[in-house]
């Protein structure tokens, strides 16, 4: 990759992550996976075609920039899913709960 394409990957990367702020924000889960798997394909194609190319100080200014932004909407979007996904294990676990009861009443009845 050359320098301009190291960029425009990193700013389609936020584009990305602005967008799934935004579906997290909106409750949007599948939208919120789709794009996530998006940003997963770019940064593994960034790890992939990691050169060792030096960037001037300008671009590395605005790489570092873009890449701040980036972990900032991260961090918000883990805010909204963590208590989310707690809840929805929750769910699960009582869910799992009710049937081994369920499982345990059908077996004592069968005596």
């Amino acid at each position: 990759m050359d320098h301009k394409q190291i960029i425009t990957t990193y700013e389609t990367i936020l584009i990305i992550t602005n967008k799934m702020l935004a579906a997290a924000e909106d409750s949007e889960w599948e939208k919120l996976i789709t794009l996530e798997k998006e940003c997963r394909k770019l940064t593994n194609k960034l790890v992939i075609n990691n050169s060792d190319h030096e960037l001037s100080d300008e671009l590395l200014q605005k790489k570092i920039k873009i890449i701040h932004q980036v972990l900032a909407n991260d961090a918000k979007i883990r805010l909204i899913t963590e208590p989310w996904m707690k809840n929805l294990q929750n769910m699960i676990n009582t869910v799992g709960h009710k049937r081994n009861l369920q499982q345990a009443y059908q077996t004592n009845e069968n005596f």
